[in-house]
């Protein structure tokens, strides 16, 4: 049996608060497989992205176990955590924090420089991840020319750059139009499907979801299936 790419067990979170604990993931238990598409909703405070903040090695739990491509991610010290975030996890997120002072090829090419990838590779690799996206004509314009669609592809052919086995993406149409966010959305699906790297999708935004082959809900700490049909 092939082992997944995700395994969470006994995953809890909990917050201080002011006067008492607030629980956020109550005991989650579930699999993610390798390439698998999945969404995940849940109204605003319901515990999403501090989820896709533990899926990222962003945050660890409070008790229970993430376990990435066999590895307790919570177990990582910071400086291989941080070389996991780089090189087999990529993140988009609802700003695309990209850098204004640097061209489109030179932000999409930084995971690359920082993970110690010649620079010539590095921009070769960052001009076929901006192809990927379809901004083969923005390579060597200023991000502060970009329009907002265009920010966000830059901001996913940087997260795909060096091919993650994980594509964590957190409300990636929420600063969109909902015909940009649309194209958007198909894009991250054909990456998922063409690049066969896991996408994990937070997102309140159910045309979205709809293009994921899981969709599951966080109510109450704890996570649901909701029309959970294959995509086609």
């Amino acid at each position: 049996m092939t082992e997944p790419l995700y395994a969470l067990r006994g995953l809890r979170k909990v917050h201080q608060g002011p006067a008492e604990e607030v629980v956020v993931l109550r005991g989650l238990d579930f699999d993610i497989p390798a390439g698998d598409s999945m969404a995940i909703l849940g109204a605003s405070g319901s515990g999403k992205s501090s989820l896709l903040h533990l899926l990222g090695a962003l945050d660890r739990p409070t008790a229970g176990e993430i376990r990435f491509k066999g590895r307790d991610l919570a177990s990582l010290a910071p400086v291989e955590a941080a070389r996991v975030r780089n090189r087999d996890i990529g993140f988009v997120f609802q700003f695309h924090h990209l850098l204004p002072e640097f061209t489109t090829l030179e932000n999409v090419a930084m995971p690359a420089l920082i993970a110690g990838i010649p620079r010539r590779e590095a921009f070769a690799r960052a001009r076929e991840s901006l192809s990927l996206v379809g901004l083969d004509e923005r390579v060597e314009h200023r991000v502060t020319t970009l329009s907002g669609g265009e920010r966000q592809r830059a901001a996913i052919a940087r997260a795909v750059l060096l091919r993650p086995a994980a594509l964590l993406a957190d409300e990636p149409t929420g600063n969109l139009d909902e015909a940009t966010g649309a194209k958007v959305g198909d894009m991250l699906a054909r990456l998922n499907a063409e690049l066969g790297m896991t996408l994990v999708v937070v997102t309140h935004n159910h045309n979205l979801a709809a293009l994921m082959g899981r969709r599951l809900e966080l109510q109450g700490g704890e996570l649901y299936a909701r029309n959970e049909t294959s995509r086609s």
